[in-house]
């Protein structure tokens, strides 16, 4: 009961805020939110949308600060975030380009970022340090069953089926070779 009482006082309060004190109340759960943790322009909208004090008027204004001071920026955010998941862990573009849709990235700002990631570290280059990475952790693939987990994996990895078919024909011939 007390909880539904304090509850109600709380929303009273938010509708008597001035303009003013909503603006500075957005603003502040948006440096919040950014401070937690790097947001797209997009996903950083849809969160302060979901406050209070917020709305459609105040979390634009809100945003336009934010990229006027340099704190909201989605290609830097796009560049960022895919060059370190590609240095964290190999990953594919694929991978890559729809864990940034999921972030709510524009498409033509997400093709211009892993243009640049790739463009620095090919896919082939990650390929191998994935497999490698995949071998020193099960070993070689000794047989089809587990040549076939070790291409499902590169491809849930993002990697292109075209590549990912060569480099496993290529250790399974290796490994047909070091057999005789």
């Amino acid at each position: 009961m007390f909880k539904r009482s304090s509850r109600k006082a709380e929303d009273t309060a938010a509708r008597n805020l001035t303009p003013e004190e909503r603006r500075a109340k957005t603003f502040a759960r948006a440096a919040k939110l950014l401070a937690a943790k790097p947001r797209s322009v997009a996903e950083l909208r849809e969160r302060l949308l979901q406050g209070r004090h917020a709305n459609k008027s105040i979390v634009e204004e809100v945003i336009a600060r934010l990229r006027e001071y340099g704190y909201l920026d989605d290609q830097h955010f796009a560049l960022s975030f895919a060059s370190h998941k590609v240095k964290q862990k190999p990953t594919g573009r694929r991978r890559l380009e729809r864990d940034l849709m999921m972030k709510k990235v524009d498409r033509a700002v997400a093709e211009e970022a892993l243009d640049l990631v790739f463009a620095e570290t090919p896919e082939a280059e990650l390929i191998d340090r994935a497999i490698e990475k995949r071998i020193r952790l099960r070993g070689r693939p000794q047989n089809r069953a587990e040549a076939k987990s070790l291409f499902d994996h590169l491809l849930r990895q993002g990697f292109p089926f075209d590549l990912v078919g060569d480099k496993i024909r290529a250790i399974s011939r290796a490994a047909i070779e070091n057999e005789e």
